[in-house]
This record gives C-alpha cells, structure tokens and sequence, in this order.
C-alpha cells in the first residue's frame, strides 16, 4: 500500500524493522528540504519576512499534533526531541516533586527503557517505590490485573499502549477512568500505538501522553508530550535558556512564558517539525483505521506462515499489533538477524531496549518483526522461505 511513495523501497529491501523507525515518504522529505532551502530561519525569534514563515509552519504542526491526538488545546502540545526525552522531562518536571516515600508508581517488566529507567530514577530520589503491573499468560495488561495491585499508596500507572516487544494493545480507557476514580496519574507511552492505531486523548481521558515523530513516517529528532493543560501549569522546565522566558533580571526574577513554550527553550529540531506536518497529513489520508486493519491482516498472515514451522518459537501468538517476536530454536537470535541481512531482509533482533522483559518471557534476546501499511504479503513470504531450512541458516551463519 502507497509503496510507491518511499524512497528508500528502491534500495531493494525487506524493511521489518519499523517498531525501532519507521521509513518517510516523500512528501516528509521534501517538506524538510523546502525549509532548508527556502525560509532557514529561526523559530519564534525574528521580525522579517521569512521568519514569520517558520513560526506558521512550526505552529501549524502543532495545530495538526493537536488534532490527530484530539487534545482540546495546542497549547497542551509540547514538542521535544522524542518519546525519551518526553518521558524524562515528564518524571523529572512534574513527578520528582509530587511523589513522596511509600507511594506507589506501576509500571510492567515488558516496558522500553524510556519508561522504566526515569522511574527507577525518581524512586531512588523520592522514596517512592515501583510496583510491577502482573500480566496474564499472554504477557497482556488486564484491567483485573491491574486492579490487584493498586493500593492507597498508588499514584501513577506508567504502561505504553502498546509494547515494543510484545505487542499487546492495553485498555487504556478503562485503566484511565479506574485509576482516576482513585486520583492516580496516568502517563501513556505512545511510541508504537499513536502511528498504528486511533488515538483520542479527549476520549481516554489520559492525563499524559509521549510519542515519536520518527516511528510515524516524520523526521527523528521529535517528539510530543501531550498533557492536560492544567497539568501542564506545574510541570517544572527542565531545560532553561533562550525563547522560553520572558525576563531574568536576578535569581529571584526569572519570568517564564507561557505552556508549552516555556519547555521548549533553544532552538529546536524547526526542519524535523515542520516536517512531521506531512507525515500527520499523510497518516490521516491513508486514514488510522484503515492502517490498523490492514496490520492486522497482515500480521495474521504471517502468524499463519510461521506456525507451521517447527523450530520457530514465537513469544506474542495471539498479540493485535503489527509486532511479531519470535525466536529460531538453538540460534542467537542476531546471528538469524545477520542471515536475513544477507538477504535484504531487515529486523531486530537482541533485548529491544527493554531489558526486564526477559523476567517475564524467559528469554534475553530474541527477534522482532514490525510491520506497517507499505509491507506486503510478499515480503512475508520471502521471510518465511528463509526461515523454514534451520539447515541453510546454521551453514550460511558460519
């Protein structure tokens, strides 16, 4: 599907990895070439013509951001260098001075880096102690589950919509509407749910939201943080410098701007920005709907291949993503990575930035394949022919 429109398709690979990036259409490209070429000024700074250009484009992808999310307000849009950088300036702004010793923050053991070392972080600063979310046999969230764990002491459930490894959709409304029935946060992890699937913050009522540019067809180099404005008002800056204060006249008379530009000072990533414009506006022709069903079939496709493999061990069978885990029996999973790459064919293979998985699984490594819209049958199939003789992959490993 509108494989035409990404370059990098010529270079006559297999690309299986799009749960690490995704990869830019055109129109992301161009966009980002025409600001280079055209309007290179900075953001939020001059009082000429071509400056004036920038801040319309900037702010224009933040009207786009606010509207693909279905957050009530721009102003509750704050742009940063990705989902990482999101979640840190999240913990270390707003939650380093809300939690206290002895409460409670939930996480899972299959959560990506980003949402587990900050917390780890925060708790060792604050005394506040992490609690692990149980999962059910699939390694799957459960409202249930979720429920058996959560105390008075509970202040924030930190889970991503959907996990980079095993792929598992979380009910993140019923999660939401249950913790705030008790007052407790709820902070998102966007980065492999917001570019594959439908997403409403006005209608999950979260109250915190991170995501990736790069993983939605956009530039690297930016991300979202969503939060409810009011939220927003007492999240502390974590960065201090140029476009985000108003006056410094002492250390007593720091005068900061307004949400969200007083996050956002420095100059930012302006051509990944304005570039992710066209990737929203792309996703949003194509329609998220549309996206997340033809995933689904697709990865129903190849869970049917790969079934019928005898030494294919796959970790997520029953998972609604487009994220496959699967381990060849008696391989290191990056040495079948290595043998796929001699085909063309790319995937990723090791621990998948998410380290306390294996607590869970039983296995450290393994490899993954994520799908989007612009892969096809037909490169499953020439993964699957590659996979099938565990023969040819020990000799051509050698």
């Amino acid at each position: 599907m509108h494989r035409e429109d990404f370059p990098m398709l010529r270079n006559d690979i297999i690309y299986l990895d799009n749960g690490a990036t995704s990869l830019k259409p055109y129109s992301v490209i161009k966009k980002q070439v025409e600001y280079y070429e055209d309007y290179s000024a900075n953001a939020h700074r001059g009082d000429y013509d071509i400056s004036y250009k920038v801040d319309l484009e900037y702010e224009n992808t933040r009207d786009l951001v606010r509207d693909f999310i279905g957050a009530k307000r721009k102003e509750e849009i704050v742009f940063t260098s990705g989902t990482t950088d999101s979640l840190n300036l999240l913990v270390n702004g707003f939650f380093s001075g809300l939690l206290e010793a002895g409460d409670e923050i939930l996480i899972t053991k299959t959560e990506h880096a980003s949402n587990v070392m900050p917390w780890f972080r925060v708790a060792g600063e604050t005394g506040a102690i992490i609690k692990y979310i149980p999962l059910d046999d699939n390694y799957f969230v459960t409202l249930d589950n979720l429920k058996s764990v959560v105390t008075p002491k509970t202040k924030v459930i930190s889970i991503a919509e959907v996990t980079n490894v095993i792929g598992d959709v979380r009910p993140i409304k019923e999660i939401t509407k249950f913790a705030h029935e008790r007052d407790i946060f709820v902070v998102v992890d966007g980065a492999q749910s917001v570019g594959h699937k439908k997403t409403n913050v006005s209608d999950t009522d979260v109250d915190f939201l991170t995501f990736s540019a790069h993983k939605m067809l956009g530039p690297t180099g930016v991300g979202v943080l969503y939060g409810k404005y009011e939220l927003l008002e007492n999240l502390e800056p974590v960065n201090l410098g140029g476009g985000m204060n108003e006056s410094f006249d002492s250390p007593d008379a720091m005068i900061l701007k307004e949400v969200p530009t007083r996050f956002e000072a420095g100059t930012p990533n302006i051509a990944g920005v304005i570039g992710f414009s066209e990737a929203i506006k792309y996703l949003e022709k194509i329609g998220m709907d549309k996206i997340a069903e033809y995933e689904h079939n697709l990865r129903k496709y190849l869970i049917e291949k790969l079934v019928t493999i005898p030494h294919i061990d796959i970790l997520n069978l029953e998972a609604d993503s487009g994220i496959v885990t699967f381990n060849v029996d008696g391989l290191f999973a990056e040495d079948v990575a290595y043998y796929l790459n001699k085909y063309g064919i790319c995937v990723r293979a090791g621990n998948h930035c998410a380290k306390l998985t294996k607590d869970v699984v039983g296995v450290a490594n393994s490899i993954r394949v994520s799908l989007y819209f612009y892969n096809t049958e037909s490169e499953i199939d020439n993964l699957v022919e590659l996979l099938k003789d565990k023969d040819k992959i020990m000799k051509e490993m050698i």
